[in-house]
């Protein structure tokens, strides 16, 4: 049956107050390429103006209470740096949300973090690992976040069968020091910086471990780590259905890992990614989902790129909401093939953005937030006033 204007604007209310945005805040910072970068005036040098940043990305989108950290980055001290951001929280009015190690930076980590064949090294991984739990306990966070880029460029020269025993023996350990509420989200990638094999090359890898890991353990899903054409919808699917997934990375890719902004490239594929939720929500399959950007602003501005991806998503969700589930269902269970992806398809191809509008004019938002951050002139103040303090050293490689 089709939604009454009254009634889709109701779903609308409810798809968009039931989505929250984690944004990083390695995406409000000078960030590059291997081949250099291009510095921004009013880039984020420091972890106060990454917090002032976000703030301002959520105080017009609504959406972005939690900004992620990374612990080198953002807290190279450790654990005594947990103050300052207690500090910021509660100026910024944003917490902080996952929290992310750190395992590739280290020269240490030239030959792998938790997968290294010196035991030595595999546990001065392992603490890291457990410091960077630590410092989530501290500040009431959630989830850990773990990506390492483990991996071998050579065939025979390296153990693959001992580095996943490796791998399993470093996860239950870092599960082992999760607080009852936490959670150890598990990343994959299928190569890159490791070209011959990488220890955790996809979301079987990756869901092996988790179970591996312990019962708080679960997959994330960046929709850049897989290779060209894979059909990461399948992918979730699949977790949702074992109870496995535990949240996602945004952005696109022409390519692989290309981090470009959310729909960028394929909007399609993010609102087939956000069917499989909601269809997953629509048959009562419980699931806790994460939902954070993870994108490498090189060329657009970073804070514009920042509300330029949330109102994308918000879209996308929106999108995929608005797909008549039951009606679909009938479509699917006669195989009427074209009925079926023609309602799909309707949906995508419907222009939510009156109805975002709408929902953020009822929450007090701007109703184009793009337009209110150009009107506010933050972006020209940030730049007058950092772009004298800026080098050309990268926080993000």
């Amino acid at each position: 049956m089709k939604h009454s204007e009254s009634a889709t604007f109701d779903l609308a209310v409810q798809a968009l107050d039931s989505f929250q945005i984690e944004i990083p805040s390695w995406g409000f910072a000078n960030t590059g390429t291997r081949f250099g970068k291009f510095v921004q005036a009013a880039a984020a040098s420091t972890i106060e103006e990454k917090f002032a940043d976000a703030a301002e990305v959520n105080r017009l989108t609504g959406v972005t209470p939690t900004l992620a950290l990374h612990v080198l980055w953002d807290l190279p001290n450790g654990i005594t740096d947990v103050p300052e951001v207690k500090e910021l929280e509660r100026r910024f009015a944003l917490r902080a949300g996952s929290i992310n190690p750190n395992l590739f930076q280290d020269q240490e980590y030239k030959f792998g973090s938790l997968c290294n064949p010196s035991a030595e090294i595999r546990k001065q991984a392992v603490d890291h690992v457990l410091d960077s739990i630590e410092i989530a306990k501290r500040l009431g966070c959630r989830d850990v976040s773990l990506w390492l880029p483990d991996g071998s460029n050579y065939p025979g020269s390296q153990s693959i069968r001992k580095r996943i025993g490796w791998l399993e023996e470093a996860l239950r350990a870092s599960h082992d020091h999760l607080d009852p509420g936490q959670r150890l989200l598990i990343e994959y990638k299928p190569f890159e910086p490791a070209f011959y094999h990488t220890d955790i090359a996809d979301w079987g890898m990756s869901s092996h471990f988790a179970r591996e890991a312990g019962p708080q353990a679960r997959v994330l899903v960046d929709t850049g780590h897989h290779y060209s054409s894979q059909n990461i919808e399948q992918i979730v699917a699949w977790l949702l259905h074992t109870g496995l997934l535990g949240g996602f990375h945004f952005n696109d890719r022409r390519y692989a890992d290309d981090d470009l902004t959310l729909g960028s490239i394929d909007p399609y594929q993010i609102f087939r990614i956000f069917h499989e939720i909601h269809a997953a929500t629509t048959d009562g399959l419980a699931h806790d989902i994460a939902f954070m950007i993870d994108q490498s602003h090189n060329l657009k501005g970073k804070i514009e790129a920042s509300i330029q991806t949330v109102v994308t998503a918000q879209e996308l969700w929106l999108k995929a909401a608005l797909v008549d589930r039951d009606q679909l269902a009938m479509h699917q269970q006669s195989c009427n093939l074209v009925a079926a992806e023609e309602l799909f398809r309707g949906a995508f191809w419907t222009d939510v953005r009156p109805l975002a509008a709408a929902w953020r004019v009822t929450r007090g938002l701007p109703a184009d937030p793009l337009a209110a951050l150009y009107a506010s002139g933050y972006v020209e103040r940030a730049a007058e006033e950092r772009g004298s303090r800026h080098s050309a050293v990268s926080s993000y490689a």
